[in-house]
């Protein structure tokens, strides 16, 4: 199959699976076409199978927002047209499903016919897509789509209950790969953040309000005054600051450190004894499954679709949004020396069942059943 994707290009859990779907589909032999406005953080290997192709943005006086939907659009065309594209995969709703079906129809008039596939990968659908400023587009353009997936039922429940859509949603969970998330021996740095053997906790995320980072502070500051311990936070965002002042005013900043964005990731999880993962909306939890590849049992709310992947009183525990002194309570189960293994390696065990080779055979079934139904229906 010739099949493009479009995704962000960033950190955040729907540009991350879009390449690691796209590096692994391209290693079964398929064409893959990356369009997008800059090289995505997470296509870092060669593979004569993956193409890349970028979207100019042109500036304009006129235009007091670059038009980014229409150049994303044409860019579209463009590949389909000289790549000959079998399929197009969008991510994220906004704008991808939306320039996506102005794509479509432009190649109609030149007799070509392009299917289109959306994943809906969360905020998009439970923050953005309800502002009722983009909601009729969203609604339009997951409409038009060929095939919709989503990765989790609870997106699945929640995208059916806010918007007025009718087509079959396909639930197809995250993955991780675990040739590269997988613990490995990194003593020295562990001994350089930790020199007295302190448990280690870390948290990573893109530091927005629905991350609840301050929860992850104060559950830290409560295990400390119970057992010497460390922090480090990954990631940065619009949060950062205020999490800044607040390890301050907790008077811990000399046992916390922000270590920014990291590409190498699964270093710092190689060493992490608990992820805190608090969030107030969290779709899948990607991150947090990668944690759990690296043998990190996992402190998680029950939002969203955490409860599809972490197992509450086996991989880790889950709370309710924003209950701190539960999670501080369940961090000290967890780390206590006479369960801890033992959440490692269940975490480890539920993590194989998302590894990349057991949930990409999901995603090329479905794109030969959309393929299968899209050419009936147009014939």
């Amino acid at each position: 199959m010739n099949i493009g994707i479009v995704c962000y290009p960033t950190f955040g859990g729907s540009g991350v699976v879009a390449t690691e779907l796209g590096k692994a589909i391209a290693t079964k032999g398929h064409n893959v076409h990356f369009i997008t406005y800059t090289q995505p953080t997470r296509l870092d290997f060669f593979n004569e199978n993956i193409n890349y192709h970028e979207v100019d943005i042109s500036a304009y006086p006129l235009f007091k927002y670059p038009p980014y939907e229409l150049a994303l659009a044409s860019k579209i065309v463009d590949v389909a047209l000289y790549e000959k594209l079998d399929l197009l995969h969008v991510h994220y709703a906004i704008p991808h499903a939306s320039a996506a079906y102005m794509a479509k129809q432009i190649l109609l008039t030149k007799n070509i016919h392009l299917p289109v596939v959306t994943t809906l990968h969360g905020t998009d659908i439970t923050i953005v897509g309800k502002d009722k400023s983009y909601e009729p587009v969203v609604t339009f353009s997951i409409s038009q789509s060929d095939g919709v997936t989503a990765v989790s039922e609870s997106l699945k429940k929640e995208t059916y209950d806010f918007f007025k859509v009718k087509n079959h949603i396909e639930v197809i969970p995250n993955f991780v790969d675990l040739s590269r998330f997988r613990r490995q021996s990194k003593e020295h740095f562990r001994k350089a953040i930790c020199p007295q053997n302190e448990k280690l906790l870390v948290h990573t995320s893109n530091f927005r309000k629905v991350k609840r980072v301050q929860d992850v502070v104060h559950i830290f500051n409560a295990v400390r005054k119970k057992i010497p311990a460390k922090l480090l936070l990954v990631g940065d965002g619009p949060e950062r600051h205020h999490i800044e002042e607040l390890c301050r005013e907790c008077g811990d900043c000399g046992d916390i450190r922000f270590l920014g964005k990291l590409e190498m990731v699964e270093e710092v999880l190689s060493i992490a004894d608990v992820f805190i993962m608090p969030s107030e909306k969290e779709s899948f939890g990607l991150a947090a499954l990668e944690a759990m590849a690296c043998e990190v049992p996992v402190i998680s709310s029950n939002t969203g679709g955490l409860p599809e992947l972490n197992i509450h009183g086996e991989t880790g525990f889950l709370s309710n949004v924003g209950d701190v002194e539960d999670m501080t309570r369940n961090t000290l189960i967890v780390l206590d020396d006479a369960n801890h293994e033992t959440f490692k390696k269940n975490a480890l065990a539920r993590a194989q069942q998302f590894q990349v080779d057991n949930i990409l055979p999901f995603y090329t079934d479905y794109y030969n059943k959309v393929l299968k139904e899209f050419h009936a229906s147009v014939k």
